[in-house]
């Protein structure tokens, strides 16, 4: 949260020195030059901190200095290298075109953060020390907008490694994120730079007012988040909108005054009946403070008997003299201590307080998520303040108090995540009823927020009770914490950093701003199954311009252009490709891009490509891959080095194109095998053959009844219907989908399928994320990146099935696109990562904005429902109508592949159905139960059976 200078004079308490509490601020103080250093440790300090064309006063530079060595004495702590000076020779970049995660604020506030960007994203996470190394700069096309330049900044690489760097040109802000503690007068200049930025920001001066006022995040939190908060008397003089009128909070009295003087008789009046209300419950004593962001970090606060009712009235009639417009007094309730059942005898000395710092960032669809829970433990009659207490886990803390029970520890982790993520939810409703103007810009979201809570009683519950939102210093208390694991020691496991999930925030938020407006081209529009496509394109700001062979698709009208252009024969991609080209220039259509997510035309876009000189795969890569024997048979060639070569993936398999290679192929490939169609999709025509007679009915059939694109559209027939034979391989299947660019593996995602229907091969059943070993997860991930840089792919999104066998993987196929099916919804639910967006950045020559290491927020197990399996089930119980509802209340997860109930020999799955768990034992559960009482389990498709593998 953005901390501002408080406007106007110190407190000049009435209750003395002694009672004026420093909360949570860095530094508190009146001058305008840094704390003396205290700083021990050998680093280089004549580093360049000066930035060129934007001089220091001397209390700037004074801050600067401070600031870079505070930088290395929490490196130097936390057992990393000193920052390296690289500014003598300047960074050049691709301005406009990568990540630049930019911090402003604290090292020691934002050291998590920052190590956490650097392995995520390396070198792209920036601190500025100064506001000097900052530039806002109008936005073209955008009135009142401006972009921000970086000319100097700390960056972070992986282990830990800090480079000063200086950027020529700058390097232009995709994300800006100003912190608490830039010191008297550095608050004003983060609180300008972060207004109206057209990059995402997370944090302004507006919302801080906002979020840093106690009475108005405590009444919003009790009302919106049905968050238990203190009982509290607020006097509130002349209040903010915000705070007028409403529903009544529980445990909240706001009383309006508008004046300040003769309110002798009604403070009294409502001092008196809220120390002796049954909000209070067992608390006995109450605390007098401030409230609004003016007083945030220097606030005077005393603390009561609750039977005191004269110095209670005295300390409010005197603070309420101080009081500015939209600015209150509170007497709230001090949450008693818990009193924990200790083992064994009574504990010596006083009562142990317990107070809770959680962490909670925002997520994938608005969603809060806890990160991470750091406590502190105190006297129970002193209160417990950050950076005054030493940070611990929840389980320590609770032990330390008496409550060692894993079940109970358990029970209060989830009340404590069930509240922070309220909060969070409720500010972020907050905020959407906001407009740009009182957020501080178009693109300012919160994106993370800190909840202190102390753990009292209510109604003989364990409950955490919320004192207030503190972000910089809750994510500083769970770097403290985390820096217990900095340097590894035998016994300590790495902790995950609570920063993770913000950091993959900022980085979904970046790779929005860098696409927004964008101009792609997609070729072949596909069907139901696509139509998440447009939807998340107009999110995107995308604009699209389509080239499909239907000229009453649905999507024609959801584009910016749309071309009918006959693409369904494929052996005229090259000529198709040239004309395409002439259209694409007549129309005048300024491209930074073009990709195809349709198996059918993957090859006419690298050619298209090639004649626009966009950026793609080479033509002979993509075709390479879309011809299944060629894919084997190139890779068998592959020996290496380097080892592991890519032949050791690849299955012998022989083409077939007449009955004769049928004769030739059963004396080469040993049988039991697999045969398929050579351009096939959606397992459509692949049948297990146990013996040379199979093998002649299957292509004999196959030639029969698909013989072109008309007689099943959709699934390569366009490209003839050429067969292969293969190896059957025993094993467990599974699919990878990667992110390459630049031949560089970017992210990996892997899930497992069920067994199938011997002997067809259409799915059944799936999980993600994979419950293999981490070993044999790694060496799918390296089979699949293998195959496809062995078949020249280096740049894009692909989907490699495999099967992992006793002598480990072995290639099925690759499919040169994004996942199909239920895996572009399954993946952007659990990681966050939306393989579409990170397609058409490729397509755009953009490395796509991706966390190094996504982790999977719960697990997915789906089944596939088959109209020839569920016809009934599907006209019935189990109806589109009423999936769709379940999805909607969220109980399952639907993802429609097909329009219509209509039977046939050759089908592809009609829809999938999923249920979400913390872990896959409750997934599948819940998921079998709920295919039992939809009726899409029975005796001939025993979904019981197709999820065994995920037990």
């Amino acid at each position: 949260m953005l901390s501002l200078d408080p406007l106007g004079p110190e407190c000049d308490s009435p209750l003395g020195s002694k009672d004026l509490e420093e909360e949570e601020g860095p530094w508190g103080g009146g001058s305008g030059l840094p704390p003396p250093g205290c700083f021990y440790g050998s680093w280089r300090h004549d580093v360049a901190l000066d930035c060129k064309g934007s001089p220091e006063g001397a209390e700037a530079r004074a801050w600067t200095v401070y600031y870079y060595s505070l930088l290395q004495s929490c490196l130097q702590q936390a057992g990393l290298p000193e920052t390296q000076d690289r500014t003598q020779v300047p960074r050049t970049g691709c301005p406009g075109a990568e990540v630049t995660l930019c911090i402003l604020g604290s090292p020691s506030t934002f050291l998590s953060l920052l190590l956490e960007g650097g392995v995520q994203s390396p070198g792209n996470m920036l601190l500025c020390l100064s506001p000097a190394w900052l530039t806002k700069v109008p936005a073209p096309g955008q009135p009142g907008e401006a972009a921000l330049l970086v000319s100097k900044a700390v960056s972070f690489h992986p282990g830990g490694l800090t480079f000063l760097d200086d950027f020529v040109p700058p390097r232009r802000a995709t994300y800006f994120l100003a912190g608490l503690g830039l010191g008297p007068g550095r608050g004003r200049e983060a609180a300008e730079l972060a207004r109206d930025l057209t990059c995402p920001t997370g944090a302004s001066a507006e919302l801080a007012r906002l979020l840093e006022d106690r009475l108005l995040t405590r009444r919003l939190l009790a009302q919106q988040g049905d968050v238990v908060v203190p009982a509290t008397l607020a006097f509130t003089y002349k209040p903010p909108a915000l705070l007028r009128g409403g529903d009544a909070s529980p445990g909240l009295r706001l009383v309006e005054l508008n004046g300040k003087e003769g309110q002798e008789t009604l403070v009294k009046e409502e001092v008196g009946a809220f120390l002796h209300s049954e909000a209070l419950g067992d608390a006995l004593q109450v605390a007098v403070k401030l409230s609004g962001w003016r007083w945030r970090g220097r606030q005077a606060m005393r603390l009561y008997p609750r039977a005191e009712l004269g110095p209670v009235v005295d300390t409010v009639l005197a603070l309420l003299e101080k009081l500015e417009e939209e600015e209150s007094v509170l007497v709230e309730a001090v949450c008693p201590p818990a009193r924990l059942p200790f083992p064994g005898s009574p504990p010596p000395g006083p009562e142990l307080a317990l107070r809770i710092c959680a962490v909670v960032c925002r997520t994938q669809g608005d969603r809060p998520l806890l990160s991470k829970v750091v406590c502190s433990v105190g006297r129970g009659d002193r209160p417990l303040r950050h950076q005054s207490s030493l940070p611990r886990t929840l389980e320590a803390a609770l032990a330390q108090c008496g409550l060692g029970e894993a079940s109970q520890v358990a029970v209060v982790r989830q009340r404590v995540k069930a509240a922070a993520e309220a909060a969070l939810a409720a500010v972020l409703t907050l905020e959407a009823g906001l407009s740009a103007e009182q957020r501080g810009g178009r693109q300012v979201r919160t994106d993370f927020l800190g909840v202190d809570f102390a753990l009292s009683v209510a109604g003989r519950a364990l409950t955490p009770v919320a004192l207030e939102l503190n972000g910089g210093l809750c994510l500083e208390a769970c770097g403290a914490l985390e820096g217990l694991w900095a340097a590894p020691r035998p016994g300590l496991a790495a902790e995950e950093a609570a920063a993770a999930p913000l950091v993959e925030t900022m980085l979904r938020r970046s790779a929005r701003y860098l696409m927004e407006g964008k101009q792609l081209l997609v070729l072949g529009a596909g069907r139901v199954s696509k139509k998440f496509v447009w939807e998340a394109a107009r999110d995107y700001g995308l604009k699209l311009h389509l080239v499909e062979s239907d000229p009453n698709h649905f999507a024609s009208q959801l584009v910016q252009t749309f071309i009918h252009f006959d693409i369904t024969e494929h052996r005229r991609d090259e000529e198709n490709a040239r004309v395409l080209a002439e259209l694409v220039r007549a129309r005048g259509l300024q491209l930074d891009g073009c990709f195809s997510y349709w198996d059918d035309c993957l090859v006419l876009t690298a050619l298209l490509c090639q004649e626009l000189g966009l950026p793609c795969n080479p033509p002979a890569a993509m075709h390479l891959a879309k011809q299944k024997s060629h894919t084997q048979l190139h890779l068998l060639c592959r020996h290496g080095p380097p080892w592991p070569a890519p032949s050791l993936y690849a299955v012998p398999c022989c083409p077939l194109e007449s009955e004769a290679d049928v004769d030739s192929a059963v004396r080469q490939v040993p049988l039991p095998g697999v045969m398929k169609l050579e351009f096939g999709a959606g397992a459509v025509g692949v049948r297990l053959v146990e013996d040379a007679s199979q093998c002649h009915e299957h292509f004999s059939r196959i030639t029969r009844d698909l013989q072109g694109e008309a007689d099943r559209p959709g699934i390569g027939l366009g490209w003839g219907n050429a067969m292969l034979l293969m190896e059957f391989i025993e094993g467990t299947e599974h699919d990878v989908d990667l992110v390459l660019f630049g031949g560089r593996l970017l992210a990996a995602f892997v899930s497992d399928n069920g067994p199938t229907r011997l002997p067809g091969f259409t799915e059944t059943a799936a999980c993600m994320p994979t419950g293999l070993a981490p070993e044999q997860e790694a060496q799918l991930v390296q089979a699949a990146f293998r195959c496809c840089l062995g078949c020249g792919l280096l740049d894009g999104v692909f989907n490699v099935e495999l099967k992992l066998t006793r002598a480990g993987p072995r290639l099925i196929e690759i499919n040169p696109r994004m996942g199909g099916f239920y895996l572009r919804d399954w993946i952007q639910e659990l990681y966050g990562v939306d393989l579409l967006l990170a397609a058409a950045m490729v397509a755009c020559g953009l490395r796509p904005a991706l966390p190094a290491h996504p982790r999977a927020r719960g697990h997915l197990v789906g089944v596939m429902c088959l109209v020839s399996q569920h016809l009934q089930a599907l006209s019935s119980t189990a109806s589109r109508e009423t999936l769709q509802a379940l999805h909607d209340q969220g109980l399952l997860r639907l993802n429609l592949l097909e329009e219509a109930l209509v039977p046939g020999e050759y089908e592809e799955p009609y829809c999938s159905v999923a249920c979400a768990g913390p872990s896959p034992t409750e997934a599948r559960l819940r998921l079998l139960g709920l295919c039992q009482g939809l009726g899409i389990d029975g005796p001939h498709y025993p979904v019981a059976y197709f999820l065994s593998h995920f037990k």
